[in-house]
């Protein structure tokens, strides 16, 4: 689905990826794992150019996305996207957040995605909150809500960028929960996160990135039981 040839990218003089070739396939839960400014987000900004690489091709569904002509705001409506912290429109209530972006991109008709949004609040259990403001939601149910948004537009893969680490540790759980259930109705997923659990349980791959390379990735069972790197070995032991 998506296909990475020796992506590099640079501010300025600083390098932060360094030629990485990556293929993430269909149905996959690619987890990417790693310290601070090892380049992980960087990564996954990349994959729907949201970061412009120095060098390097991104090829999603056949069509290489880093080329000039291609009409990338098209691409993007195909993945979505959810941020550490969260990106709701504070001055629109839950349901038109959700529905803003299918109506406006004629993805589907008002009334259409009205009964989306419905149907998505139901499943994160937020059926009340279809006419607050993002104000007045927990951090939890914030990020649960730029699920469902960057869901109503009926994407092909999910990227998400830390979707937790900006929470409290005891909503983490029920965005975790969203996210798992995502991954057992078959959502490609590529996940940048420190939730060891999530990449041990839901992972079907766990990369793991330091200075701007992948330095190892492997099924989750073998890669926490048996790191073969050493930088990957001295990361899991002051994270496990």
């Amino acid at each position: 689905m998506i296909d990475v040839k020796n992506l590099s990218k640079s501010f300025g003089d600083h390098l932060v990826l360094d030629d990485i070739s990556e293929h993430i396939s269909p149905g996959e839960k690619v987890v990417v794992i790693g310290p601070s400014g090892s380049g992980k987000s960087t990564f996954l900004r990349c994959l729907n150019l949201l970061e412009t690489p120095s060098a390097g091709t991104i090829t999603f569904e056949k069509t290489v996305i880093t080329d000039p002509k291609v009409k990338i705001d098209k691409v993007r409506q195909q993945m979505g996207m959810v941020f550490q912290h969260f990106n709701l429109f504070p001055n629109m209530t839950i349901r038109k957040n959700i529905t803003l972006a299918p109506v406006r991109t004629g993805l589907m008709k008002q009334e259409e995605a009205d009964a989306l949004a419905a149907q998505l609040l139901q499943r994160v259990d937020l059926t009340d909150k279809a006419d607050a403001y993002p104000n007045q939601l927990s951090g939890g149910q914030k990020q649960r809500i730029a699920i469902v948004r960057a869901l109503a537009m009926k994407p092909k893969v999910m990227l998400f960028d830390e979707p937790t680490s900006a929470l409290d540790p005891e909503m983490v759980g029920e965005v975790l929960d969203v996210m798992k259930e995502l991954a057992q109705e078959g959502m490609t997923m590529v996940v940048v996160t420190h939730e060891m659990g999530f990449a041990r349980e839901v992972g079907s791959r766990v990369l793991f990135m330091d200075g701007g390379h992948i330095l190892e990735q492997n099924e989750p069972k073998e890669f926490f039981s048996n790191p073969q790197n050493d930088r990957t070995k001295l990361f899991l032991s002051k994270v496990l």
